[in-house]
């Protein structure tokens, strides 16, 4: 229907009465024409009448009643919403209520009046006819405004840049131009339903400098850039993008009206350009590098810091392939990860059948491009490689002497940056490198020559010279010893002549070949002669450890046979060793002598000689004495003595410790100060100490089945025994289990060595029943923090503090703050060496709880003190 327009204030009004009572109607109309209104009126009170009148009559305004019987007011309004929905429409009722008022109000009622109240209706009418008007003239309007509006969006359509505006400052999108889907890859309804895709858009790279820039606009700054953008396939465009700062009339930032262009075009060919530039660049500083440089590695790590810093590279890495044919990374701008490691382990393991860029350059020696590693179907790993980000990569072979020596591998930033010139000047960069590295490589193989043997590829006498001449001064700086051992092979001669030199010089590879081996470090060994070969030994105490670590290594080097033609030779030597400082202050005289040694050895058949002849016999006697040693362990010929231990106050015997014995059956006998250390230096203390806990536990065992009170023992323990992992297990099994009436006695000092762990594995052993004393204790250098974590039971004071507590006043004030100490702490304490009765007479007064030593009882075989066990001395 179409719409009429209102008519002025003295204009005729068409008024539509929706009414059941006359009187009403006539009442409404009397006060309209009273307010001066003109009024043309029809009345109706049933929908068909209603609908017709709508049609027919036109009406400017509707004036209804709420509740009527034949027809309803709200069906009324609903009819004329729907076929004159400019018309205005008024409820005057006498009924309506505030709740069926509001809800005519969302229906779309204009007003409403209370009958009861007419004097409100003219201007209730005149305020909708108002309304109506206005409503009419913004509709126009707004036509009009469509209409250019549509003359403009078709006008934008067309252009290729995109035109925005943002509304400030709350920074709203009020437009974008349809060019958006083209630059961009998003409609302009995407950017106005996601007020972050402007930003989001950008290349994650570029967004701090694009927001940068956008925030210094407000500060006078142009808004004027070149960044890149994402699009939604992952294609990366460029764009340049400036704006322009709209204020209103008050000076205050209004908008920001700009354009956006797609200048990727012309961004690629300005990077070509630089990349370009920089690969001039980079060939000019690696050719530098190349004439200042004589290493192989500087040359590499040089190369791989220019490609980046300088040649706009994102990684670069050289891979060398050794004298094996394996590959390995020589430098590199960024550590091997765990998937190129792989890549190189399978290019390793089969490169014929390896799918990697690296294996097809090193299988072809020719440059492998990839312009898009993540759609290259060459590199089997493209997916993973790729996770951050497409990239291209240049796999450049460097060829020496007609073979590939190693790869140059470069990574690009963005796919697609490598092109026929780049690479006319990589494969020249390459050549370059090529040459320097044959170039190298000649020089080392003269440098090598000059230091090392070619056959053994050990060094030769006068790199081995160099390299002792540094460690004796290591040694003097550090109060050390160091022993030069110089030997020959014997019948080598004979081996040339009889199986020829061929033969002779693969005895003398392997020879090589496992004194490398013993040595661990090619820096102490050297060929210095045909048959003939030195080694150096820093660090040793002495020339009975010099012995044993030559024992130790002979059955693997000399035991072995070696395969020589179709015979098996087993080899023999004769040494002499030097000793530093007593044999030789300088490398040439510790040379001289050893050699002199040798030559000794030589006339006299011994296997081994030492420059000092005092040190041979002695020597001889402690290799003598560890073999008996060693054979009283295997015949379990060690033994225990007990010393007792008793209270101060009672003298009553409250516990003994175990003192291991020998007594050879032929031979002459050693005390525990000469065995006890052999033990723990050949490492026979391990099993000594087994024997001895067992022993223990036995005697113990014994005890307690024929005495009412047994004494339970303690046993010492070595550093080597503690220092095993196996500790709590090995003391455990040797006990057997149950209630072995064994305690163990540890040193302080021994103690304060790997403290966490060695209070671990005591209090492993304490949780099993066993008692723990610390012994010597003021000896060593514990800490009070520590002293009360350690899982102990008794202290037991130095002999050396008793024996000069008699004499020194000093020694009293050590011994006293001991036993206070160990009071305060809840522990026992055992006075020891106590051999005098002032001594004991004191430590009862400082109330010391035990003492133990001569003044009670020296240590006892078993079968006496069974018998003081039986009968203690009153």
């Amino acid at each position: 229907m179409k719409a009429q327009s209102a008519p002025g204030a003295a204009a005729l009004l068409r008024l539509l009465l929706v009414e059941d009572a006359p009187a009403d109607a006539e009442l409404e109309i009397r006060e309209l024409k009273r307010a001066g209104l003109r009024v043309e009126h029809r009345l109706v009170d049933r929908e068909a009448a209603f609908v017709q009148a709508l049609a027919e009559f036109a009406p400017h305004v509707i004036i209804s009643d709420f509740s009527m019987p034949r027809f309803d007011g709200m069906a009324a309004l609903a009819l004329a919403r729907s076929r004159a929905p400019d018309t205005p429409f008024i409820f005057v009722s006498g009924t309506i209520g505030e709740e069926y008022a509001i809800r005519a109000l969302k229906n779309g009622a204009t007003d409403y009046v209370l009958k009861s109240n007419l004097v409100r209706l003219p201007a209730a009418v005149e305020r909708a006819i108002e309304d109506a008007n206005e409503r009419r003239a913004r509709r126009a309007a707004e036509t009009e405004l469509e209409v250019a509006r549509e003359r403009l969006t078709s006008i934008l359509g067309s252009l290729q840049d995109v035109l925005w505006s943002v509304e400030l400052p709350g920074e709203k999108l009020l437009y974008i131009s349809p060019a958006a889907a083209e630059v961009y890859g998003y409609t302009p309804e995407s950017f106005y339903s996601d007020p972050e895709l402007w930003i989001k858009v950008v290349h994650p790279d570029d967004r701090s400098q694009m927001l940068k820039c956008w925030q210094a606009q407000f500060e006078g700054a142009a808004f004027d850039l070149d960044y890149r953008v994402v699009r939604p396939g992952g294609e990366v465009r460029w764009v340049h993008d400036r704006g322009r700062l709209v204020r209103d009339p008050a000076g205050a930032p209004a908008r920001i009206d700009g354009m956006a262009r797609d200048v990727t075009e012309a961004m690629e060919s300005r990077a070509r350009i630089a990349r370009l530039s920089r690969i001039r660049h980079l060939l000019g500083a690696t050719s530098s590098a190349i004439v200042r440089t004589k290493d192989r590695k500087e040359l590499f790590d040089e190369f791989c810091r220019i490609a980046v810093s300088h040649g706009g590279f994102t990684m670069a890495r050289v891979v060398e392939v050794d004298a094996e044919g394996k590959l390995r990374t020589a430098a590199a701008t960024e550590p091997d990860t765990p998937l190129f490691l792989a890549i190189v382990e399978e290019c390793n393991r089969d490169p014929a059948t390896a799918r990697s860029l690296l294996a097809e350059a090193l299988r072809g020696g020719q440059p492998v491009i990839s312009n898009s590693v993540a759609g290259d179907p060459r590199e089997r790993h493209r997916e993973p490689l790729t996770l951050g980000g497409d990239y291209a990569l240049a796999a450049l072979p460097v060829v020496v002497d007609d073979h590939v020596a190693g790869l140059v591998m470069l990574r690009a930033r963005d796919p697609g940056s490598f092109d026929q010139e780049e690479l006319r000047l990589l494969d020249e960069l390459v050549s370059n490198i090529s040459f320097a590295l044959g170039a190298i490589a000649k020089q080392e193989k003269l440098e090598y020559l000059a230091l090392y043997d070619p056959l053994t590829e050990l060094p030769n006498r006068t790199l081995f010279n160099d390299r002792l001449t540094q460690a004796l001064e290591a040694a003097r700086r550090e109060n050390g010893r160091l022993a030069l051992m110089v030997f020959d092979l014997e019948r080598f001669k004979a081996i040339n002549d009889t199986l020829g030199r061929q033969e002779g010089d693969k005895v003398l590879r392997e020879v090589a070949r496992r004194l490398r081996r013993a040595a661990r470090d090619v820096n102490r060994v050297a060929r210095v002669g045909v048959d003939q070969f030195a080694i150096m030994l820093p660090a040793v105490h002495d020339a009975t450890e010099v012995v044993r670590r030559l024992g130790d290594a002979a059955p693997r080097f000399l035991d072995t046979p070696i395969a020589a033609g179709d015979r098996e030779l087993r080899l023999a030597a004769k040494a002499g060793i030097a000793m530093f400082p007593e044999d030789g202050g300088d490398a040439e005289a510790l040379f001289r002598n050893a050699e002199a040694t040798l030559k000794k050895a030589k006339a006299t058949g011994e296997r081994y000689l030492f420059y000092a002849p005092q040190i041979n016999a002695r020597v001889a006697e402690q290799v003598e004495l560890e073999g008996r040693l060693r054979r009283a362990v295997e015949r379990r010929e060690l033994f225990l003595h007990f010393q007792p231990r008793v209270e101060l106050a009672t003298r009553r015997l409250v516990g003994v410790e175990a003192l291991m014995r020998w007594a050879p059956a032929q031979g002459e006998s050693a005390p525990p100060s000469r065995f006890i250390p052999v033990l723990e230096e050949t490492g026979l203390i391990l099993e000594a100490g087994r024997q001895a806990l067992a022993a223990a536990a036995g005697a113990y065992r014994d005890w307690r089945g024929r005495l009412a009170q047994p004494p339970r023992i303690s046993v010492n323990v070595s550093a080597l025994q503690l220092r095993q992992r196996s500790f709590v297990e090995d003391v455990l099994a040797a006990l057997g289990g149950g209630d072995s009436g064994v305690d163990l006695e540890i040193t302080e000092s021994l103690l304060m060595q790997e403290v966490e762990e060695s209070i671990r594995k005591l209090r492993q052993l304490r949780d099993c029943g066993i008692h723990v004393a610390l012994d010597d204790f003021g000896t060593g250098y514990s800490s009070l923090a520590y002293l009360n974590r350690l899982p102990i039971d008794t202290v037991k004071i130095d002999r050396s503090f008793v024996r000069g507590m008699t004499e020194e006043a000093s020694d009293t004030s050590i011994v006293s703050a001991i036993i206070s100490l160990a009071q305060a702490l809840r522990l026992n304490v055992v006075a020891e060496g106590v051999e005098t009765e002032q001594q004991a007479q004191l430590l009862r007064l400082l109330r010391c709880d035990q003492m133990q030593g001569f003044l009670f009882s020296p240590p006892l075989p078993r079968e006496e003190l069974e018998r003081l066990l039986r009968d203690p001395p009153r």
